[in-house]
């Protein structure tokens, strides 16, 4: 197996998992939280579709974020503000993702999962020795920041079955 098969593999788990989290949930049911502050399946599937668009985008000379030019920021609620990752959101902006329905979800996350997918296809295992964040010691290379934004999806995707599981009857 090629290295970017391999990738390929464990990124091509995610839109299973991501539809079986939000197919059939009402657009209220996608906002609710179980406990006041907490994440609900919306803000979580909405966060790790973000951090994989935003990081991946960082590694694709010249691409610009599905987020930015897709139009899918209206269909949340939200301004297509590249830099709104959810990282440090607070309650307030946590509640402020309001995604219109799980196809809002669906639909943004299949298109950065496909061109993430496609970016995938063209990688060597040399590839990923490349040096592409400094400001760490050690400095990250392709292959742990691939495998850093595969881990937060999958347990973002988690929490968010999880969450799912919570909702009341």
């Amino acid at each position: 197996m090629q290295v970017n098969e391999l990738l390929i593999e464990g990124y091509g788990r995610l839109p299973e998992l991501v539809r079986g989290a939000v197919d059939g949930l009402t657009a209220e049911q996608l906002r609710w939280a179980p406990a006041p502050g907490a994440n609900s399946v919306g803000w979580l599937v909405w966060h790790l579709t973000r951090v994989q668009d935003d990081h991946i985008t960082e590694l694709i000379d010249g691409a610009e974020q599905v987020w930015a030019t897709g139009g899918h920021a209206s269909r949340f609620g939200l301004e297509s503000d590249p830099g709104n990752t959810g990282y440090g959101h607070t309650a307030a902006e946590v509640a402020a993702v309001r995604p219109a329905g799980p196809d809002a979800l669906s639909a943004y996350f299949d298109a950065v999962y496909e061109r993430t997918r496609g970016w995938l296809a063209t990688l060597t295992a040399d590839d990923l020795d490349r040096i592409v964040d400094e400001r760490w010691d050690p400095p990250v290379t392709l292959g742990v920041r691939l495998v850093s934004v595969l881990d937060d999806d999958i347990q973002h995707v988690g929490q968010a079955a999880y969450v799912r599981g919570l909702l009341p009857d």
